[in-house]
């Protein structure tokens, strides 16, 4: 969720009976510390902030975490055990994302609070190992004991249904809400992911880092460079710095990362996030009293 989850989308869902998040992967130290002020001021309920752990400036973003006060945190990319007891030890609850079940089980080893369980549905940077969200829940419920959060390819009530049939206690969404009023993301990134349908999107870029985007002319010139045989090097010369940005931020549909999820696929308006909010406790009380009815 960089550049798409800021404290404007953050405080909404917060404000609707959600947990709002900050995507800080985006975001320099003063840049995060103004976000969460302004998420304070517009929300009195909870939200976290997710911070992926191969931030360059993380011990900066950990400090102003503390220092403004943010209970709850989202680690990501990267080990949870060199940073989970630091902020334990300073109240605050650590929730770690993982791709498979090993890593889930060393999670909960570090001490992490709650685990988020990601199958590469999932939009933006995700798992090697392409598990989907309807096998890796069970597996990792299997395997833990603390709280599970399903995420990926979930989007309307019957799929939040789904996941905790599956062993989850909660569900992460990250897609539904980009195509928000609310989302910092630029209406045309907007605009095109209702437009997306099935089989727009790819996982790609796998010996950097994963990353689910949708077809562009920059994925063509990926699917260029992999045809002519192009090695890391001149994979990461082709990406460069600031893609994510120039699609998603600024609106660039032809030179930028475009990161979204599958799911895209079943999402068709941009919506204020109180209404999101509504659709979603709606679709899943209409599922969960349509199995209740089908029941033998």
């Amino acid at each position: 969720m960089i550049w798409c989850s800021g404290w404007e989308l953050a405080s909404a869902v917060s404000n609707a009976g959600g947990l709002g998040l900050i995507g800080s992967g985006s975001m320099y130290p003063e840049v995060l510390r103004a976000h969460i002020q302004k998420c304070k001021a517009a929300t009195s309920k909870s939200f976290g902030v997710n911070v992926p752990l191969l931030y360059p400036d993380i011990d900066k973003h950990l400090e102003i975490i503390v220092e403004e006060g943010v209970k709850i945190v989202f680690t990501s990319a990267g080990n949870p055990a060199k940073y989970t007891s630091w902020l334990k030890e300073r109240g605050i609850t650590v929730v770690h994302v993982i791709a498979n079940s090993k890593f889930a089980k060393k999670c909960e080893d570090a001490g992490v609070d709650a685990i988020v369980a990601e199958g590469f549905e999932a939009g933006g940077h995700n798992g090697r190992d392409e598990t989907t969200t309807l096998c890796l829940i069970p597996m990792v419920a299997s395997k833990i004991k603390i709280p599970l959060i399903a995420a990926g390819g979930i989007a309307n009530g019957s799929s939040m249904l789904a996941a905790l049939h599956l062993g989850a206690d909660a569900v992460q969404m990250g897609t539904r809400f980009v195509a928000s009023n609310e989302s910092s993301a630029h209406l045309a990134f907007k605009e095109k992911v209702i437009a997306t349908n099935e089989g727009d999107t790819i996982l790609t870029l796998k010996e950097l880092t994963p990353v689910r985007l949708i077809k562009n002319p920059f994925y063509e010139l990926i699917q260029e460079a992999y045809n002519k045989g192009a090695d890391k090097e001149e994979l990461l010369e082709l990406l460069g710095r600031g893609r994510a940005k120039k699609g998603m931020f600024e609106g660039n549909l032809i030179d930028g990362e475009l990161e979204i999820g599958q799911i895209a696929g079943i999402i068709h308006d941009i919506l204020p996030v109180q209404n999101i909010m509504e659709n979603l406790i709606q679709e899943f009380n209409q599922a969960k009293q349509e199995m209740i009815t089908f029941e033998f």
